[in-house]
């Protein structure tokens, strides 16, 4: 095996979740440390999918709704810029209720249309492993000790 370049990336320490990863980064930040040449790699990533609740099409609807008055929102206001008078309230207003309307329709139909063939709502993520700080190899030796450091430290607060 040959010994790795100057600036190759080495791994100095693995950790079992994100946030334990990020403070020790933050950790070497607030050190001195070129945090700029540092990653977290996260090892055996998975995908993860959180099923939330059931989806009908009453609740596509109400979400469609939701989403269209937002955009309604922004419209209307982006319209009473030019409206001249007290009538600008009005445009708001319309714009909001067209998109809320707007809105509804679309999303229940676009989840009729889809026969029950997804009648969930969830969340998807990417999990790992494990976390692996790597750093180039010349600044390896000094990461390890600062994140001794910290081990040390937190192992004595506690």
């Amino acid at each position: 095996m040959t010994e790795p370049t100057a600036t190759q990336p080495v791994t100095v320490a693995t950790y079992t979740d994100y946030p334990t990863a990020q403070r020790a980064v933050d950790y070497l930040s607030d050190n001195g440390f070129p945090v700029d040449r540092v990653s977290i790699v996260g090892t055996n990533v998975r995908l993860v999918e959180n099923v939330l609740g059931r989806l009908t099409t009453g609740r596509a609807a109400a979400a469609g709704a939701l989403s269209g008055g937002w955009f309604g929102l922004f419209v209307g206001l982006l319209l009473s810029i030019f409206t001249t008078g007290s009538s600008w309230w009005a445009v708001l207003v319309a714009a909001v209720l067209i998109g809320v309307v707007w809105g509804a329709i679309f999303g229940g139909v676009g989840h009729a249309m889809t026969r029950g063939q997804r009648d969930f709502t969830s969340v998807k993520s990417l999990e790992a492993a494990e976390y692996g700080i790597s750093v180039p190899a010349d600044l390896a030796d000094e990461a390890r000790a600062q994140l001794t450091r910290m081990t040390w430290n937190a192992s004595q607060s506690s």
